[in-house]
């Protein structure tokens, strides 16, 4: 082959792959261009959570947590994949997605081919009456009604909550009728497709989800058998956050997680707001999204460190309900015949769970306390973190507050029968605003208590005014925000208990008091 042949083919093959890095480049560098000539530049990239229609999903997929994300630098993505568990589970397992929803049952039978490819990082909701067994009356009346019955002919959809709702009924209450086998067990694609099968009467009952539960029970002669509001932690909610993501990248974990807690505050003191977006979503009158909301109990930030996760502050009790669930769905999937064998590594059901998100928000609080109607949605950030600003509560409101604890604090001292404070009781509120320093984001409740003796409504005052005493020094010397500050006068109503072999003078000197309690809206 000659020397010039050979510069050809040279030239021609260098010439081909300009063209094809050309052809497949150019999209590729064009796009770049865009973002960086536009404010897309600040964005940091996509997160995309596999989810359905279920309208507990609603505000984790509302317009207004992805306008949230947005102004935190990313595009929340959410993908419905109409209730495909199994496909969802894959893609979190390929990690084609960074998030996923699913209810603890449905999330035990899918995960496991795959080893559990995703962490439960908070539950969402729990079913309160949105899943239902119903029934024709004259047909069955109970669940023991079923007992014995070859000629009960049932709706459902498999693989689905209320598919885990009628599993449920079976093993606890011994009714394998409820889910038979051959031409009487009628697999429907969805809750209105089995509606329509009760209410044509091909079907005697039909498992189904809200808003079809209160078109059916609205047909006379129509009966719920079971419901889940009869019942406690059954169909349980969760997000699931891809292992790999969780581990590199936490900070984005506890941001999204951080941002969803505050628009469901949000939308729950709004609730005209999270029924205009189920509406959006859906496409259901005000009526059905009115039913379906019944239906649903979405737990708060507090509710999931408390009651779900097992976190507790200052040492209260704290229910492990995620673990409880956990344990409890394995049962009936194995009693199912679902499985075999604990599916779960190691049997484990803490293989599944991560609650340090959740601790770390719960303990560290939020900026930015509202109240049901209020409308300003945060305070301001002063240098000086004493002066921050809160909206005004009323006394619902502050009752409806949790307490994180009472501060450490030595006898705040007033002239005698007065509330007038003394040169020590004034250092020692100046102590107390030094801690409150710490703890920006607290509302304070003060205390102030009285000895047994005496006039019982004269206690009552002036425990008051020394409360309101101890909470004006705050206010006039530190710019303590009012609306932070709540007095209360306890009067003599809680005395202290008396200690072993204390004597009567001392514990008499123990009893007028002024506590300071740090409070927090739940979220």
């Amino acid at each position: 082959m000659s020397g010039n042949l050979k510069s050809a083919i040279a030239v021609f093959i260098i010439f081909s792959l300009v063209v094809v890095g050309f052809f497949f480049g150019k999209p590729i560098w064009d796009d770049t261009r865009q973002q960086k000539t536009s404010d897309a530049r600040e964005t940091k990239g996509k997160i995309k959570i596999a989810m359905d229609n279920w309208a507990g999903y609603v505000p984790l997929c509302s317009s207004e947590m992805k306008k949230r994300m947005r102004v935190s630098g990313w595009v929340l993505e959410c993908l419905d994949d109409k209730a495909d568990y199994a496909k969802r589970m894959e893609k979190l397992y390929k990690g084609e997605i960074e998030f996923a929803v699913a209810t603890v049952d449905s999330y035990i039978l899918n995960a496991a081919p795959f080893d559990f490819p995703g962490v439960i990082g908070v539950v969402i909701d729990k079913s309160k009456g949105g899943d239902a067994i119903l029934a024709w009356q004259d047909k069955v009346s109970s669940l023991d009604a079923l007992k014995g019955r070859a000629d009960i002919r049932v709706a459902f959809t498999p693989n689905s909550p209320s598919h885990h709702l009628g599993k449920a009924a079976v093993v606890h209450f011994d009714v394998p009728e409820l889910l038979p086998k051959g031409d009487k067990r009628i697999e429907t694609n969805g809750s209105e497709e089995a509606l329509k099968k009760l209410l044509d009467r091909k079907a005697d009952v039909a498992i189904l989800w809200e808003p079809d539960v209160s078109k059916a029970l609205a047909k006379k002669g129509i009966v719920k058998l079971l419901g889940t509001d009869q019942t406690e932690r059954l169909i349980v909610d969760i997000l699931l956050v891809n292992r790999k993501f969780s581990e590199k990248n936490s900070g984005v974990v506890k941001m999204l997680l951080e941002t969803y807690f505050k628009v469901l505050k949000m939308y729950r003191d709004e609730p005209e707001f999270l029924k205009k977006e189920i509406m959006a979503q859906s496409g259901l009158s005000a009526n059905a999204v009115d039913s379906l909301l019944k239906g649903i109990h979405w737990a708060t930030l507090t509710e999931n460190a408390q009651e779900w996760f097992g976190i507790s502050s200052d040492g209260g009790y704290a229910d492990q309900g995620l673990v409880d669930t956990i344990d409890s769905t394995v049962r009936i999937l194995m009693q199912s015949g679902d499985f075999a064998k604990n599916p779960i590594p190691q049997g484990d059901p803490y293989r599944l769970t991560e609650k340090e998100y959740i601790k770390e928000l719960f303990t560290k609080g939020f900026a930015g306390f509202t109240t049901p109607g209020a409308k300003n949605t945060g305070q301001s950030s002063p240098a000086n973190s004493l002066e921050a600003r809160f909206a005004l509560l009323g006394e619902d409101g502050w009752n409806a507050l949790r307490e994180i604890g009472t501060l450490k604090i030595q006898p705040v001292t007033f002239q005698s029968g007065t509330a007038d404070m003394g040169i020590q009781g004034k250092e020692e509120i100046d102590r107390v605003a030094e801690t409150l320093k710490h703890y920006p984001n607290f509302r304070v409740v003060i205390k102030g208590h009285t000895s047994i003796e005496g006039d019982p409504v004269m206690n009552r005052n002036l425990s008051q005014e020394r409360a309101e005493s101890v909470a004006r020094y705050l206010v006039v010397t530190y710019s303590v925000d009012a609306n932070r500050l709540h007095a209360v006068g306890l009067g003599s109503e809680r005395p202290l208990p008396r200690q072993p072999g204390e004597s009567s003078r001392t514990y008499s000197y123990r009893l007028p008091r002024v506590e300071i309690s740090l409070v927090s809206e739940v979220y």
